[in-house]
């Protein structure tokens, strides 16, 4: 490619991410050996800004990190590959009532709403991979589940 900055873009290149390709079946591979997807490197370690900004497209496809060559860009990395509270807090929320739901206190059900949102097994899944994420990063839930009175009928 006609550049010489590491994860960068290469210009000219204005229609998307040169790089998806090549990212998603990286993402792909780790996924099919149970491994964490790492991005690479950024090497303008004293631009934060642009780190940050490549760091959001192998996060949004679902990357666990990236690798990070000065201290810098440590913060960068955390920020962005952390959920906000928000959606740990969600996903904590979306575990707590699925375990109830389908437990025989909750009716064993397969589906059921939390609040005006459907979940079911494949929410239980979602929510594992953010929720691990947050606890790996020490966050603390704000937000808890309280078993509705009646069966079928969700919070959040």
């Amino acid at each position: 490619m006609k550049s010489l900055v590491v994860g960068e873009q290469p210009p000219g290149y204005d229609v998307g991410d040169a790089y998806h390709y090549i990212r998603m079946r990286s993402l792909m591979a780790a996924r099919t050996y149970n491994q964490q997807a790492i991005d690479g490197p950024f090497l303008q370690i004293r631009d934060v800004d642009g780190f940050t900004r490549v760091a959001r497209r192998s996060a949004a496809l679902g990357f666990d990190g990236k690798w990070v060559l000065h201290p810098g860009q440590v913060d960068a990395a955390n920020e962005v590959y952390s959920p906000s509270q928000e959606d740990y807090d969600h996903a904590e929320l979306i575990l707590d009532a699925y375990a109830w739901y389908t437990s025989e206190a909750g009716g064993k059900l397969g589906a059921v709403m939390l609040g005006d949102e459907m979940i079911d097994e494949a929410s239980r899944k979602m929510a594992l991979v953010i929720a691990a994420k947050g606890r790996a990063a020490g966050m603390a839930r704000t937000a808890t589940f309280t078993p509705p009175d009646q069966v079928g009928v969700g919070n959040g």
